[in-house]
């Protein structure tokens, strides 16, 4: 076998067996060769296993230095497109206030929502760089951005157009997705802004390919299931998939209607009881936890122990955004998980790379097997557990993405 690079000095390489969604006992299933090597030809894995076993003929080989190796993370859940900030939500609830009652009061997303509606996409653009170079630099060689917080049909545009421009700048690969995040403030309005929706905005999205899937808030404070399902079937009606934010605060139907429709993932899941941690684990949709939301929030985390022992394909995100989760980093989501969720590190890994794939529709990434994408991460230490491990430090020494690295 000729390849273009051989990459020895593995001290460990650890991966999920296989492509595809990981369910219940099988996310701790993760393969671990010893003394390692990879071979890469045309962005690709050409060949891996142990080291002593190499008979081809490469170009040139570089020597990892007895470094441990794993798959590209895949971060399936952020909002990385946004203007201002949100210091003065932090203080309040600081001070004691909730993130609802901030909510209501006008703060929060609505907040979020004014500076980002007044920003161009250049200015989207050039806020949104450095935070991708961060989640890259921390292990993530693919990446979901979210719109969202444009609000209006114009502005949720123009957001969609910030993360085109990203997808075709940065080296990490781009999943963009629609979000339909808050309803008007005007209770009269909801029907006519989900009709824009259907009728206008999906329409738009879908002849300019702006977005691969639409994602819907289900929530007291947000958007009930029956609007939910509205938006759900123009989505489909137009060839994208669908996501949902659901059972964050209140379980009030949206992981159901998720379920019945064949939702892709269904993210946050911190108020899952028993009947919702067993219709999730029952289907083919994947249960997407948010830890970073459970730290800055303070509220209870999702019950990744619970989803996973009922049989669940369990993913983790970031949820990088600027009021309930500004984590930047895809490698400590993980940990997180393990401390705040009750995942192995075996399970976390597969939680962060095939399953996140599978939440975004990409079964074939994830996973070190030959002919994969040549997306894989170079610890700086010798145990690949240093990955889920380590706090406050970056456990990453090398981003790889299509066998070059870019990172740091």
């Amino acid at each position: 076998m000729n390849t273009d690079l051989l990459l020895t000095g593995i001290s460990q390489l650890a991966t999920a067996l296989s492509p595809g969604p990981k369910h219940g006992t099988a996310m701790g299933e993760v393969l671990v060769i010893p003394k390692a090597a990879l071979a890469l030809r045309a962005g690709r894995i050409a060949w891996c296993g142990p080291q002593s076993e190499w008979r081809g003929v490469a170009e040139s080989t570089v020597d990892l230095g007895d470094r441990a190796v794993v798959p590209g993370l895949i971060d399936p859940h952020t909002h990385a497109v946004w203007a201002g900030d949100r210091l003065s939500d932090f203080e309040a609830r600081a001070s004691g206030e909730s993130y609802e009652s901030i909510l209501l009061a006008g703060g929060g997303i609505r907040s979020t929502v004014r500076a980002t509606a007044a920003a161009s996409v250049e200015e989207l653009v050039a806020l949104a760089r450095p935070r991708i170079a961060a989640l890259t630099a921390s292990g993530a060689t693919t990446i979901e951005v979210k719109s969202g917080y444009g609000f209006t049909p114009t502005a949720e545009l123009t957001s969609l157009e910030a993360i085109a421009i990203l997808a075709e700048n940065t080296p990490a690969r781009i999943v963009s997705t629609l979000l339909i995040h808050i309803p008007p403030e005007d209770a009269s309005l909801r029907a006519n802004y989900i009709a824009g929706v259907c009728d206008e905005l999906i329409p738009k999205v879908a002849t300019r390919r702006l977005a691969t899937a639409v994602d819907v808030f289900v929530e007291k404070e947000a958007w009930r299931p029956a609007e939910a399902e509205q938006v759900f079937r123009a989505a489909k009606q137009h060839g994208l998939a669908i996501k949902l934010h659901s059972e964050q605060f209140h379980a009030i139907g949206g992981l159901e209607l998720g379920v019945r429709m064949k939702a892709l993932s269904i993210d946050h899941l911190e108020a899952c009881g028993p009947q919702q941690v067993e219709a999730i684990a029952s289907s083919g949709t994947i249960a997407t936890i948010l830890p970073g939301v459970s730290l800055h929030l303070g509220i209870p985390a999702a019950a990744g122990r619970e989803l996973i022992d009922a049989g669940a394909a369990v993913a983790v995100g970031t949820d990088l955004n600027p009021g309930s989760s500004p984590l930047y980093s895809v490698a400590n989501a993980l940990a997180l998980a393990v401390r705040l969720n009750g995942l192995t590190p075996k399970e976390a890994l597969a939680a962060g790379t095939v399953n996140a794939a599978c939440a975004l529709g990409l079964g074939g990434y994830g996973c070190i097997h030959a002919e994969a994408p040549a997306d894989f991460l170079v610890l700086h230490g010798n145990d690949w557990r240093e990955l889920v491990y380590t706090l406050g430090a970056n456990p990453v020494a090398e981003t790889w993405i299509a066998g070059e690295r870019i990172a740091p």
